[in-house]
């Protein structure tokens, strides 16, 4: 829509609806998972870049975390390299990891970096390992079958989890005015790197930096119930009896327990939103509507 066909009124309604809640998040931190549809589709990376910089201009300040799974693979297939999985986690030897280090470090957070600051906004791009951030540990994977004992234990190589965040380099870059664009890779205490997945660094990073609010760009439409309807508003409770009934299951349990382990962590919200929608990021925090679903401590 051009903007002379634009109805004024629609404008000033917008702009209204969205004051109280850029009164509420100013100087409020709030983390944001970028990847699947809003990364690959060209109308969604510009309004995603958008986005996070008009949150910085109204006095939010968001810190960017970014997948790349996609680009991983179509790289290491490029390069002849084969792809496995276990449990839905890419087995990451020493030359799949520095594959890894180029894409997520190198390839993809420079461009969401030059796509921030093109949009007028002053991004920096940093990985984990940048003033040993993200400190992490090799994940231990279990595999059991009915006919076993006891739980074998899977070695899927630099595949990481979080064991612990500094966030004194983010803060001080939240500071100066610019926005951080994180890579999930982390290293351990020998100086061996870790891809983890960019959920859950999401979730452990608005959980240490106190955030007002965890944002997690899924190819959904939010946390559906099972008729197919998206549960807007949940509490925690409410979200441990829908993993404990298996209306949560699969591919988005692991999502679901990060956004519900950083809200019992101390992170006041945690939104699970349509990465599909333009403006998503906006919609959810500044409209009453919302795209996704929201997860509180509340009640």
């Amino acid at each position: 829509m051009s903007s002379a066909s634009r109805d004024p009124q629609v404008v000033v309604e917008v702009l209204s609806e969205a004051l109280p809640y850029i009164q509420q998040f100013s100087g409020k931190t709030v983390v944001v998972k970028y990847g699947g549809n809003a990364m690959t589709e060209d109308t969604l990376i510009d309004s995603f870049a958008r986005n996070i910089v008009l949150m910085k201009e109204v006095g939010i300040n968001p810190v960017v975390v970014h997948g790349g799974g996609p680009q991983i693979g179509s790289l290491l297939e490029k390069l002849n390299i084969e792809s496995r999985f276990v449990n839905g986690m890419r087995v990451t030897d020493s030359q799949t990891m520095d594959v890894v280090e180029m894409v997520l470090g190198g390839l993809v957070n420079k461009s969401i970096v030059n796509l921030i600051n093109q949009s007028g906004g002053k991004a920096i791009g940093l990985t984990g390992k940048d003033g040993a951030q993200i400190r992490a540990r090799q994940l231990k994977v279990e595999h059991q079958s009915p006919e076993m004992t006891a739980p074998e234990i899977i070695d899927i190589g630099h595949v990481g989890e979080v064991e612990s965040i500094s966030t004194d380099l983010i803060e001080m870059l939240a500071a100066r005015d610019f926005i951080p664009v994180i890579a999930p890779i982390g290293v351990d205490d020998k100086g061996n790197s870790y891809n983890i997945n960019a959920d859950l660094v999401a979730g452990k990073l608005a959980e240490a930096l106190n955030a007002e609010k965890l944002m997690l760009l899924t190819n959904v439409a939010g946390l559906m119930n099972s008729e197919g309807k998206v549960l807007t508003g949940l509490t925690t409770a409410q979200v441990d009896g829908l993993i404990a009934d298996g209306t949560i299951y699969g591919g988005m349990l692991p999502k679901i327990r990060c956004a519900l382990d950083a809200v019992k962590g101390g992170v006041n919200s945690a939104h699970i939103i349509d990465g599909r929608v333009p403006h998503a990021v906006l919609l959810e925090i500044f409209t009453n509507a919302g795209v996704g679903t929201l997860i509180t401590d509340a009640g």
